[in-house]
């Protein structure tokens, strides 16, 4: 051996004695349950009666935290090298009903135990696991290092799929990720876990300060410590970790009604040194989710069970082969990409009991709608049913309501999939309590709605529509945007749905499809001329769903003799011309409403409405105006710089338009 390596070899070793060394206190601790823990809790955070830590309960949209209640020292100093640090611990990640949107678990070291951080919308606090709000992560002042189980995929932040495990330093962008897994010791390949399994499983996180080295290391609660890591990154968290530091962990809850709990079982650590293993049988049992089923006990004799058991095994297979042909479906190849989002028609039949006349919402010219419980779940949708015959592009519109079903935001109902039975379609949406926007209007509704409540649903659904527009990752055209497309959740909040005509295009291309389709009264002039659908087409159609809302009429009303049919939008127009356009206001709220307001939606009902394209303005615009932020101009307006054409709201303190120049903009229009 030659003596440049035994001089290497003892220089290593002299740096590990003296890194062991600086450490004033190898502080080391274990818990196997945690009834009689100390801990720092905040959030929803608690310890339950049998000593788990749960961090979480299914309270919507919150988060919880739990550090080891004294700070730890990471280094000698605070300009020297990180000490090397392990740990262990099992933990589950428990969804109240399967199938819905779950989130995640982190293990954290911080230099703070307070991450309540800023106001958060319902999806950041559930994207950021508790952590962070949207302007700190990311931020190198954070000194935050994290391991996260992430079961919520955002690809704002790089996720590589709902189901990985990912190294976190300062931002849940993490370092690195990879799927849920874990090499078994006796074999070379991983196999795949589920984090919210509800299942406990064991993960060690392993820092050497020497090598700069982070060691991730998951398996089941039944598994040996596999001895190939999951996630192994060259990283120095030196500068990262300052002297003192807390350890914990973290989480959030989806903004669902029926959420997710994380609990902990047990939890070893240590610095400079290997955490102390932990017993699992010493662990305490996580709770519960179902009861069993207690089976009853014999009380004939054997050959009396025998033919009983003959009978019902015939009964059976006659059963079964009768209810196969009856539910038969076809399944394409082509169509096993969109797996996850197809429904079993047997399951949509069950759940509306036979799709029967007592099960039914409403009916219109696109199909009929059914309530029902999936009997997977019991979760209430609506489920509508919609004659498709053309089978060319058949394969694109599956494919297209499979992506629609990806779209995420408050003010859209959300499409949770499709069936596909020979030539019909069903299309599966979460069931909305106050059905549609078009009840609370027409036909001297037994509750109107008042101003405040027809006003926010407004703005929903405009935010909804500059998310289809603008924030999605593909442009999205509604294009049946109108009263009895919104519906109403339990607390009266609009919801833009009937994704059935929408189509997608990427952002910067232009739309393809040329087929017009809709409802009469919210088409643009020009769609019906080239066929191509457009944001401005659905803004024209928003633009008479806002005159739908204020003034409680449909946008055609029907009369004796077609030509006597009222056209609700050259209506509003008129009373605008006669210069009291508040005599339009829906007679329902007598003169309970906010004037400004009102004169606000019917103005820019007029303005969306506008049969010049380029006039109208974008749902971002459209939002802007909502909330006051920017207000309609009367002097200096220009229609080619600005692309809208209507007098500023609150120009006129009484019920009528100050004329302007705009006047001849809009009296040019109609």
């Amino acid at each position: 051996m030659s003596m440049k390596l035994v001089t290497a070899i003892l220089a290593y070793f002299l740096v590990r004695i003296v890194v062991g060394a600086a450490a004033s206190d190898d502080v080391g601790f274990i818990y196997q349950g945690f009834q009689s823990s100390n801990l720092s809790l905040d959030g929803l955070a608690n310890v339950t009666d049998n000593g788990l830590l749960r961090i979480t309960n299914n309270t919507k949209s919150q988060s919880g935290h739990a550090f080891y209640p004294n700070p730890i020292n990471f280094k000698s100093t605070s300009n020297s090298s990180a000490f090397s640090f392990s740990t262990q611990f099992v933990f589950a990640i428990v969804p109240d009903v399967p199938g819905l949107i779950v989130s995640g678990l982190a293990f954290v070291i911080a230099p703070t135990r307070n991450h309540k951080g800023g106001p958060m919308s319902r999806f950041n606090i559930m994207e950021t696991l508790g952590l962070f709000d949207r302007p700190t992560n990311g931020s190198q002042n954070n000194h935050v290092f994290a391991v996260e189980l992430d079961t919520f995929q955002n690809q704002d932040y790089g996720d590589i799929n709902a189901n990985h495990v990912g190294i976190d330093i300062n931002s849940v962008r993490s370092k690195v990720s990879r799927p849920a897994s874990y090499q078994a010791n006796n074999k070379i390949s991983f196999d795949n876990l589920t984090l919210s399994s509800g299942q406990p499983m064991q993960l060690w996180v392993e820092y050497d300060g020497i090598d700069g080295r982070i060691d991730v290391t998951l398996a089941p609660i039944a598994a040996a410590k596999p001895h190939t890591p999951l996630l192994s990154l060259t990283y120095d968290l030196s500068p990262i970790l300052v002297q003192n530091m807390y350890v914990g962990f973290s989480a959030a809850t989806s903004p669902v009604e029926r959420g997710t709990s994380h609990f902990i079982l047990g939890w070893s650590f240590r610095m400079n040194g290997v955490a102390q293993a932990l017993d699992l049988s010493r662990l305490p049992e996580l709770p519960r989710s179902g009861h069993k089923k207690v089976s009853k006990l014999f009380t004939v004799g054997l050959p009396l069970i025998c033919i009983t058991f003959s009978l019902i095994l015939i009964s059976g297979v006659a059963y079964y082969l009768r209810r196969k042909w009856k539910f038969a479906e076809v399944l394409e190849e082509w169509e096993l990409a969109y797996g996850p989002h197809r429904f079993k028609y047997q399951d949509l039949y069950i759940a509306t009991n036979g799709f029967t006349e007592k099960q039914l919402l409403g009916k219109g010219g696109f199909g009929r709608v059914y309530k029902g419980v999936l009997p997977t779940n019991n979760l209430e949708v609506a489920v509508k049913k919609v004659s498709y015959h053309a089978r060319q592009g058949m394969r694109a519109f599956v494919a297209e309501i499979v992506s629609i079903g990806r779209l995420s935001h408050r003010n859209l109902a959300p499409l949770l999939g499709y069936c596909r039975r020979k030539e019909e379609l069903l299309l599966v949406y979460e069931f909305m309590s106050n059905s549609s926007l078009d009840r609370f209007l027409y036909n001297q509704p037994k509750y109107a709605l008042n101003w405040s409540q027809r006003f926010r649903v407004i703005k929903g659904v405009a935010s909804g529509l500059f998310y289809l527009h603008e924030e999605w990752e593909q442009v999205v055209i509604h294009g049946d945007v109108k009263a009895s497309n919104v519906l109403l959740d339990g607390e009266l909040n609009g919801r833009l749905g009937d994704f059935g005509l929408a189509r997608l295009y990427d952002h910067g291309t232009l739309p393809q499809s040329t087929h017009v389709a809709g409802s009469l009264g919210y088409l643009a002039p020009e769609y019906s001329r080239t066929g191509r659908a457009t944001t401005s087409t659905d803004v024209y159609a928003f633009g008479a769903f806002l005159l739908e809302v204020a003034c409680g009429r449909r946008p055609i009303e029907p009369r004796a003799e077609p030509e006597e049919n009222i056209i609700l939008i050259d209506w509003v127009f008129s009373c605008w011309k006669a210069g009291c356009i508040l005599q339009a206001v829906d007679h329902n709220l007598g003169n309970e409403y906010v004037k400004e307001e009102a004169e606000l939606v019917l103005k820019l009902g007029l303005l969306c409405s506008h049969s010049e394209p380029k006039i109208r303005p974008s749902m971002r615009q459209v939002l802007l105006y909502l909330e006051g932020s920017v207000a309609l101009p009367v002097r200096g307006f220009s229609a080619v710089d600005l692309g809208f054409a209507h007098p500023a709201v609150g120009a006129s303190t009484d019920n009528c338009f100050s004329h302007s120049v705009v006047d001849s903009v809009l009296s040019g229009s109609r």
